[in-house]
């Protein structure tokens, strides 16, 4: 696989690829971010950016990761004490995934010095108070209601794309609207326009939009009983491949870290299966070549191995 493929694969969007092309062509090493909102358990949701930073990292990136315990605490996700904390478990996990070559860089560390307070003052000027409610729509608690506060919230993370020198942002599709606000008003404080990176919005096991309060996601700390009783669970319609999310983990997780990954069978249902691709399991799927239970077990097998990392550092 060629860098741009690395780039681009299992994202829903980038803005712009003309930006991402003439990115690939300077001579200077690209650099790249994420931050994380330290708010809760990391789950498989968020390792889909996770995956994507790797994949930027293993395409000759520089990674930073922002550990935004600040914009936490403006989104009203507990005191600072507590999103610190968070913040701090996040790390281990992330670092625990595979961004172990990645700088890691707490938000309250440059949030709070003389020269970002004048950027997200400067930047605001330029935004309307509509924008930026609109900007946090996805992503903000009690959307009737918001703070003052959560409306600083997108003007910062804009900010911190400048602060950070980052030339590409990368985010689930949540994010598109902020990182929008960022391309349009970077450039009115002399900051060039980074490149957009996207990932979709994985679903929840039972099917539906993944939510804390459902309980309908795997947790990276998650011990391999419960990964594989949560999977056995899952909806997975017979023959089925689209808007499956047992389907959804071999995509998105699985084939980006295994080469080639093995479906074990009783030798009386055919015996053990291969694939190569992603494509390929999707296709015998859709075929009801390969069972639900079939595709359940090595999915199981697959995220543990994948998770065993995470668990062992904490």
């Amino acid at each position: 696989m060629d860098r741009y493929e690395l780039i681009t694969r299992n994202t829903q969007e980038i803005v712009t690829i003309e930006d991402l092309n003439e990115l690939l062509a300077s001579e200077k090493t690209p650099t790249a971010y994420a931050g994380y909102e330290p708010s809760g358990k990391i789950h498989l949701g968020h390792v889909l950016t996770v995956n994507k930073l790797i994949d930027l990292q293993n395409a000759g990136f520089e990674i930073t990761v922002l550990l935004a315990d600040l914009h936490a605490y403006l989104n009203e996700k507990g005191t600072l004490e507590e999103v610190r904390e968070l913040a701090e478990y996040n790390k281990r996990c992330f670092i625990a995934l595979g961004l172990d070559k990645a700088k890691f860089v707490f938000g309250s560390d440059f949030q709070l010095n003389h020269d970002y307070t004048m950027n997200v003052l400067r930047v605001a000027q330029h935004t309307t108070l509509n924008r930026a409610r609109r900007s946090m729509s996805e992503i903000a608690r009690n959307t009737e209601h918001p703070m003052v506060s959560q409306m600083i919230y997108p003007i910062m993370q804009a900010v911190d794309i400048m602060s950070l020198g980052i030339d590409a942002a990368v985010g689930g599709i949540d994010q598109r609207k902020i990182h929008m606000l960022a391309r349009e008003e970077l450039s009115t404080i002399g900051y060039r326009a980074p490149v957009c990176i996207h990932t979709p919005i994985l679903l929840g096991l039972d099917g539906e939009k993944m939510s804390s309060s459902k309980d309908n996601y795997i947790s990276v700390d998650d011990d391999e009983k419960t990964v594989g009783k949560k999977i056995g669970k899952a909806f997975c319609p017979k023959g089925v491949a689209d808007e499956n999310p047992v389907i959804e983990l071999f995509r998105y997780h699985i084939f980006p870290r295994f080469s080639e990954i093995e479906v074990k069978r009783p030798q009386k249902f055919g015996g053990d299966l291969c694939y190569g691709t992603y494509t390929e399991l999707a296709e015998d799927f859709a075929k009801e070549k390969l069972h639900p239970m079939d595709l359940k077990k090595a999915a199981s097998e697959y995220i543990n191995l994948l998770l065993d990392p995470v668990r062992e550092m904490l």
